[in-house]
């Protein structure tokens, strides 16, 4: 039988170490303690030499960058111990092949726009909810497990841990889109032959862009819930509201009254499922996706100011976020 004090000294022991006995945690610790250690040492050869400058604006810029980096590998390596990456290029390869088997049946380049077409149909529907998925608990959740409160007291800005766990999980995202619907992809090189890449690679950089920009959402969502389930229940809200219901506004909008093309464009734009469908369709040449995407097709947006929305879509949030975070008390 053990001593009752003994357990009591580990568990006085677990309490004062500062991972607070949280096993993710350790991982960012010991990553941070390791930055804060290499920087102590630069510090102290700089300042040994005779020349021995202030410290510039250009070292605070590359330190900062250096705990974003350590934080984004952290969430990277998390996330892929927990199998969301394996989970996500699993889904994206299933329903990507799903999809090749029911509209691959013609031939030649309309046959490729066709199925990219339907990939984008899919893509629409599906990136978001995985992205939602991914992101909603990645600041209150990290805060109910006590992860939070660790990675805060260590030597880093609030803001840095935002930017490194949205990049960090933005990697996993984008690794399972390229991977999972990079199947398909080779699928349709081997059906249409090499002239449908082009076709097919705008897709996927515009799923990636759309996931991102779902993920920065999730992220701004989870930093101001005070709860899981408040940030899952809002996850859900922006899905329903932003895939299913905004359409549905805008082509009732457009059907009731003409709009001039600057609000037709602010209609699109500030949708980032609808951008993505336009920036996928208008370079196919093809308004298939239907609807109030079908209307827009045309409307004279420039590929680079609907990849110029999905990249704002993408820093607004968590700019955002990276402010919110710290009013936030743990």
């Amino acid at each position: 039988m053990s001593d009752p004090r003994e357990r009591s000294d580990k568990g006085t022991e677990e309490a004062t170490r500062p991972d607070g006995g949280h096993p993710d945690a350790a991982t960012a610790v010991e990553a941070l303690d390791a930055e804060t250690d290499a920087e102590s040492a630069d510090s102290s050869a700089s300042t040994a030499t005779a020349d021995a400058a202030p410290t510039s604006t250009n070292d605070g810029v590359r330190d900062a960058l250096r705990h974003v980096l350590v934080v984004a590998v952290t969430e990277y390596r998390l996330a892929v111990r927990s199998r969301w990456a394996l989970a996500l290029t699993g889904l994206f390869v299933v329903f990507g092949g799903v999809i090749l088997t029911f509209s691959g049946s013609a031939v030649g380049p309309a046959g490729a726009e066709r199925v990219v077409a339907s990939l984008t149909s899919l893509a629409a529907y599906l990136v978001p909810l995985a992205a939602l998925a991914l992101g909603y608990d990645a600041i209150v959740g990290r805060e109910e497990e006590g992860w939070l409160a660790v990675v805060f007291s260590l030597p880093v800005r609030r803001s840095e841990v935002v930017a490194g766990t949205y990049l960090g999980r933005l990697a996993v995202l984008a690794g399972a889109t390229v991977l999972g619907f990079g199947f398909s992809g080779a699928l349709i090189v081997r059906e249409f032959g090499t002239g449908a890449l082009s076709a097919f690679l705008g897709f996927l950089g515009g799923t990636v862009g759309v996931g991102g920009a779902f993920l920065a959402v999730a992220l701004l969502l989870s930093t101001v819930a005070r709860e899981k389930t408040h940030a899952l229940g809002s996850a859900l809200l922006v899905w329903v509201w932003f895939v299913l219901v905004h359409d549905l506004l805008a082509l009732g909008i457009v059907a009731a009254a003409e709009l001039p093309d600057a609000a037709l464009s602010a209609l699109v734009l500030s949708n980032p499922v609808s951008a993505f469908r336009v920036f996928v369709l208008s370079g196919l040449g093809t308004t298939a996706g239907g609807g109030f995407t079908a209307v827009l097709a045309g409307s004279g947006l420039s590929a680079t100011s609907l990849a110029a929305s999905l990249v704002a879509w993408c820093v607004v949030p968590v700019a955002v976020a990276a402010r919110l975070v710290r009013r936030r008390r743990l």
